[in-house]
């Protein structure tokens, strides 16, 4: 049977819960049948509502049966219902993206913001095409923020994400050597991010600004903005005290300083944080509030997540990695003052031409730290080793390092998600 979007509405106002995994199919949710490279959705309806859903919704009728309702594209009804959605509840969104740093602002944000609002944010990696419609669609009336992380590894798809979730505020947390096999240049990547701007600027709304960039900066032009950063002139300026490992700061706002304990580790979550602080103020936090939810946050999901084993101390950023944010946790780790340090880089991946230099240059930056142990793993860092052990995969890793076991280090495990470093840490 057709619908459309005003009667599918109605229908996801009296069921409220969304699936597009027919394994996953909490009780009476409407299952969508989206198609990808490797499967078609529509081919499981039948299994969703076996499995509890009440309706599913198709875009080919050799699958309609008696519960479900036949679209032209099920991808696109999905985000239209999610804007239909975000539209009618009308509550004030921030929109988050960046090379670095997304995922911990946007947690920092929803810690802040959580000490006196009821947030929605993104969860996990929800934050594409998909995941940001499914996000929106959790989205309740007792919600009274929603913080939405917007990914993007090709040109356009911020453009595609902001038309979905219209944010009322915006945040780029920077711009970076990223996902260079779909965007091919750094200035493919800013002009994506920016799209963000491009939003804010069509519509109005008001933008997060790290100060001390100069390429945000000049994308910023004509936007309402309130700044943070190390530099003067900011309205929050931030400074780092320590990091040994965890990160320690001082933040002023007006005339008056503040100080901070975090538990996150690097010098470089100060901008992280320091955003997190801009958002609090400008939504009307308190300032002892804000300060007791940043001190209070725990990074989780490996994410300059530290540890301490049986035998070891391990910092584990496993979950993303790129030239950028692999270059500044590096830089973070050589200047700790721990007596035995050893370094486990695993491949950035998406690349593109650029990745053979970009993994020479790691392996240049590793010569300077002077470690007293590091592993390589992975095909891209097997061409530029320069006599540092390198495994094809972290089953290979995993058994050298069972082989030869690590006591008594402090251990920085670093690499992108695909090659699934984090799955060594119980040989740590």
């Amino acid at each position: 049977m057709k619908i459309d979007i005003h009667s599918l509405y109605d229908l996801y106002k009296r069921f409220p819960t969304v699936t597009t995994d027919s394994r996953n199919c909490p009780k009476d949710a409407i299952f969508f049948a989206l198609k990808g490279e490797r499967f078609d959705g529509n081919a499981y309806a039948a299994d969703a509502l076996r499995n509890g859903c009440i309706y599913a919704v198709i875009d080919d009728p050799r699958y309609e049966t008696e519960r479900t309702f036949l679209v032209d594209d099920a991808r696109l009804t999905l985000q239209d219902l999610a804007m239909l959605h975000r539209r009618t509840l009308a509550k004030p969104v921030l929109a988050i993206t960046g090379t670095n740093g997304k995922t911990t602002t946007k947690e920092l944000c929803a810690a802040v913001l959580g000490q006196s609002f009821n947030v929605l944010a993104t969860e996990g990696n929800l934050n594409n095409a998909i995941g940001v419609p499914l996000t929106l669609l959790r989205m309740r009336e007792e919600h009274e923020v929603a913080i939405i992380e917007m990914g993007a590894s090709h040109p356009g798809d911020i453009r595609e994400l902001v038309c979905i979730a219209q944010p009322d505020f915006a945040l780029i947390t920077n711009i970076g050597l990223a996902h260079l096999a779909g965007f091919g240049s750094l200035e493919n990547v800013a002009k994506t991010k920016g799209e963000l701007y491009d939003y804010i600027r069509e519509n109005g709304g008001e933008i997060f600004l790290h100060a001390n960039d100069e390429r945000l900066w000049q994308m910023s032009t004509g936007l309402r903005r309130m700044t943070y950063g190390e530099a003067e002139g900011a309205a929050i300026i931030g400074r780092v005290v320590m990091a040994n490992p965890f990160l320690k700061l001082e933040w002023r706002y007006w005339s008056d300083w503040y100080t901070v304990q975090t538990r996150l580790v690097g010098t470089y979550n100060l901008d992280n944080v320091l955003a997190a602080i801009s958002v609090g103020l400008r939504f009307g936090i308190e300032i002892w509030r804000i300060n007791k939810a940043i001190e209070e946050y725990v990074p989780r999901n490996n994410r300059s997540q530290f540890m301490r084993t049986d035998r070891n101390q391990v910092i584990a950023d496993a979950y993303n990695a790129n030239p950028t944010s692999m270059r500044a946790a590096l830089e973070n780790f050589a200047v700790l003052p721990e007596e035995k340090k050893a370094v486990i880089l695993g491949d950035m991946l998406e690349l593109g031409e650029a990745s053979e230099e970009a993994h020479r240059a790691i392996v240049r930056l590793v010569d300077t730290g002077h470690y007293d142990r590091v592993y390589l793993c992975g095909k891209e860092f097997s061409r530029v080793a320069e006599g540092y052990p390198c495994y094809e995969d972290e089953e290979a890793l995993a058994e050298a390092l069972r082989r030869d076991a690590l006591t008594g280090y402090t251990i920085l495990l670093k690499g992108s998600r695909g090659i699934g470093l984090e799955r060594v840490l119980p040989e740590l």
